[in-house]
């Protein structure tokens, strides 16, 4: 009689748990990578993700339009992936961090421009069947846009909120869904963002508890750690993720509305010596470009397996509970499978609403460079949720 009361009261407690999200961004752009790393949507796992983000639609006047030309035809390959996993949600992701604040400045000016522009999303969003809308303005009232943008990009959240509820009752469909990315930092949080205003009309928001450090900090130091270095003190002791949650916390989100943000790629930096590779030394610049991505100063998750095969030695700082290796005068910090499972950890014991990746072409997702199978990132998440009894 103990053992199935016991076992009773596990099952109410796993059945009492709501399930976590797992939100995966996809990028239009890397369907230009050469060879291995071209990445379309039939590379994309319908089941691997609870909503995909396509990245980017661009803001301009009071409307939306496609950044690639062959958007429309991605648009429709993404909506494909629904008829093996009727229960995804895709979702248009707006901006994005090459875009600057101006058409977002304009959109929110006045009631007017606010109301053309929610009119035109939702016939562009019901259009091409996305199921919602990610807004990605990171950076409200800096760069140009004024004070008053902060309590502008407020009153938008809440109309577009208002309308897509009576667009979805009066049509009969499911309502629209509300998302947002916001940003890390403490400064661009406190000046853009009414967070608690935000959450409460918000079906859930994306933090991008990354790029903390890159090689425009002048100083080594990993991408997204979950803690602060016992060195790190003052402003510095913020650039992690275990701070940036609670701050959000603290400004009224509730927690099961926040997603933490994973990267599946590295920042690399150039160092003078390898005896400069202790977190917070020096950098000269950014490191080598991968073969693949192109992009000096960062390294997808598969070029990182890639250096390790060819020998480099990876080690975990235990502080900050992410791996780095030196290779030369390339000090490279990133997420292993390891790291991401502490992180998805931290946020299913911790309350969150689960967890959001940037981005899905950086995994290993052909599964042919890191021996994990594909997806091994993203995996190490999804794991832990379906199995909360193994962190």
């Amino acid at each position: 009689m103990i053992l199935i009361t016991s076992f009773l009261v596990v099952l109410a407690l796993h059945a009492a748990t709501p399930a976590l999200r797992t939100v995966c961004y996809y990028t239009n752009w890397a369907q230009y990578r050469s060879g291995s790393g071209k990445f379309v949507p039939e590379n994309i796992d319908a089941h691997l993700c609870t909503h995909i983000l396509y990245a980017f639609a661009k803001p301009e006047g009071t409307e939306i339009k496609p950044f690639e030309r062959n958007d429309d035809d991605m648009y429709a390959r993404v909506m494909a992936l629904k008829r093996s996993n009727p229960n995804l949600k895709v979702l248009l992701s707006l901006g994005g961090g090459t875009v600057t604040s101006g058409p977002f400045t304009n959109i929110v000016r006045d009631a007017t421009t606010r109301s053309a522009f929610i009119t035109h999303a939702i016939t562009y969003l019901r259009k091409k069947y996305f199921d919602g809308l990610d807004i990605d303005w990171e950076f409200p009232v800096q760069h140009g846009s004024p004070a008053s943008d902060k309590q502008k990009f407020l009153h938008l959240m809440q109309e577009l909120r208002s309308r897509f509820d009576s667009e979805g009752s009066s049509c009969g469909q499911q309502r629209l869904l509300l998302t947002g990315a916001f940003p890390a930092g403490k400064e661009y949080i406190d000046a853009g963002f009414d967070v608690a205003g935000l959450a409460a009309v918000m079906d859930f928001i994306n933090i991008m508890t990354y790029d903390y450090h890159g090689p425009w900090g002048k100083k080594v130091g990993f991408n997204s750690p979950l803690y602060a270095h016992p060195s790190e003190t003052g402003w510095s002791a913020q650039l992690n993720m275990d701070w940036t949650a609670k701050y959000y916390v603290s400004l009224g989100a509730p927690k099961n509305k926040l997603n933490l943000g994973l990267g599946t790629y590295a920042r690399t930096f150039h160092i003078n010596s390898a005896s400069q590779s202790y977190i917070g030394a020096p950098s000269s610049g950014t490191g080598s470009a991968g073969p693949i991505t192109k992009d000096a100063g960062t390294l997808a998750y598969y070029e990182v397996c890639d250096l390790i095969k060819a020998g480099a030695q990876p080690i975990f700082e235990q502080s900050q509970r992410n791996p780095y290796f030196v290779q030369g005068n390339n000090w490279v910090g990133y997420d292993n499978v390891q790291s991401i499972k502490e992180k998805a950890c931290y946020a299913l014991h911790n309350g969150y609403g689960g967890v959001m990746f940037w981005e899905l072409s950086m995994d290993d997702f052909h599964g042919q460079s890191c021996g994990q199978g594909q997806y091994p990132l993203i995996h190490a998440a999804t794991d832990v949720f379906s199995n909360p009894r193994s962190c």
